[in-house]
């Protein structure tokens, strides 16, 4: 199912109904700068050794525009002006047209934070000028997963009818990721309405600078969630596949959890000498070494206690899955999902924190029952149930978000970063994205790059 199919079927479903809305009103006669999604088509060329030429269709369309400001909607509404937002991996799924019910317009981005600038009738939590870090998934706080703690998987913020058919239930909404995740503008921008702000917003306190406070939103409790999934404890083992921002702050919290020894998967460079320098990673470079598998059997014989997929369903290595993806046959490479099946020890624990979406062929489930192993999909991190005791980690500096921040960019290049993130260009890891409300520079962190200027800063972690 595509983009425009997965739309269509949800004109003819219907929205899901939700606890609040996802359109705005608006305050008149004020704009800002956004980046939105467009749906012009484009083709790629892929190549390797077993495929020469192959032509796959994708989109690579995203635009800074000027465009209204959103107002207080609903009671439990808070707006914020954004001072810090970011570009993420997942973000290149939508770049590529690779998750369902994009549509043309939308302001695309999850990572932000900002300061209060308007407040509903009803937000007791938060005030006007307060710095705000937000969860990258909009929770009621109510429905029973809310009570659980588990408020990525709120009921009552996601109308996407088309996930609830092929999931069997939805996720929570998020903001900026297309209406699969209930079509909530994001915070690629500089202004975002934030829905249930009393339980989607953290105050931080002024010990701890944007540039470590931003991270809170998404990449550290999601990192943090994908080692509580694998079952990560001090003496064991533990093999990560996907050496970016995810996949390093995984390694980070794994050791700081006592892993007696900790793999890095990947073939960038850059990451491969973080992970090794930085965070005292064991490295596997999969361009270099072809089986990955036997390398790791070669550091742990009885194989690895855990394994943590922080890669994503878009990267293939082989002809097989390569054809499979580009003709439609599925929509996610189970490659590396078996190699972690192969290289953890009997009885071993594996987390999916790398995004799936839908369909994969030739999955090794012998193996997993075979094994005894412990499989676990670890769902969009519920933020809340973590924020609180993350951010006196960070406050601490028991954690520091910033051994990954390698740019900072202007707002009005965001599609400039797209493209550069995307291919990999300048040692871009993790970025700054500063707008006309951020505050000066923290002390440490990257000064601003230009990447219309060509005036770009050595990365700050390479």
């Amino acid at each position: 199912m595509n983009t425009f199919v997965a739309n269509k079927a949800e004109e003819k479903l219907g929205d899901r109904p939700t606890a609040t809305t996802n359109e705005p009103k608006l305050r008149p006669n004020e704009t800002m700068l956004a980046l939105r999604w467009y749906a012009n088509q484009g083709n790629y060329f892929y190549s390797c050794s077993a495929v020469p030429l192959l032509i796959i269709e994708t989109c690579q369309d995203v635009r800074v525009e000027e465009v209204p400001v959103p107002a207080v909607t609903e009671p439990t509404d808070v707006i914020c002006k954004v001072t810090g937002t970011t570009v993420c991996g997942s973000d290149l799924h939508l770049y590529h047209k690779e998750i369902l019910q994009m549509q043309a317009g939308d302001i695309l981005g999850h990572e932000w934070m900002g300061v209060v600038d308007d407040v509903g009738s009803d937000i007791k939590n938060v005030k006007k000028g307060d710095r705000v870090v937000a969860s990258f998934q909009i929770a009621c706080g109510t429905c029973n997963f809310c009570k659980e703690g588990l408020s990525s998987m709120c009921d009552k913020t996601n109308s996407s009818s088309v996930q609830e058919k092929l999931y069997g239930k939805p996720f929570a909404g998020l903001f900026g990721y297309t209406h699969f995740a209930g079509g909530y503008a994001g915070g690629q921008a500089e202004y975002v309405r934030c829905p249930f702000g009393d339980t989607n917003l953290l105050k931080i306190p002024d010990s701890v600078p944007d540039e470590k406070a931003l991270f809170l939103s998404d990449i550290i409790p999601t990192s943090y969630h994908s080692t509580v999934c694998a079952d990560v404890s001090e003496g064991k083992s533990v093999a990560i596949w996907g050496m970016g921002p995810i996949g390093l702050y995984a390694a980070k919290w794994s050791q700081l959890a006592g892993a007696s020894r900790v793999i890095a998967i990947d073939s960038v460079p850059e990451r491969l000498a973080l992970a090794k320098e930085k965070i005292g990673c064991d490295i596997i470079d999969f361009s270099k070494t072809k089986d990955v598998v036997a390398a790791i059997y070669e550091l742990e014989p009885e194989g690895v206690d855990c394994c943590i997929d922080a890669a994503a369903f878009r990267y293939t290595k082989g002809i097989l899955h390569t054809v499979q993806r580009a003709v439609g046959l599925e929509t996610d490479s189970s490659e590396i999902v078996n190699e972690c099946l192969r290289a953890v020890r009997k009885f071993g624990s594996i987390s999916l924190v790398a995004d799936y979406a839908a369909l994969t062929n030739q999955f090794l489930i012998g193996a997993l029952m075979e094994k005894g192993i412990t499989l676990r999909g670890t769902g969009q991190a519920p933020v809340q149930k973590y924020w609180h005791m993350l951010l006196e980690k960070v406050e601490s500096g028991e954690f520091n978000p910033t051994i990954i921040l390698s740019h900072r960019f202007p707002i009005d290049e965001f599609r400039e970063l797209y493209e550069a993130f995307d291919k990999k260009e300048h040692g871009i890891m993790k970025t700054f994205v500063q707008t006309r409300f951020s505050a000066p520079r923290a002390e440490g962190t990257p000064e601003l790059s230009s990447l219309k200027s060509g005036e770009i800063r050595t990365s700050a972690v390479v």
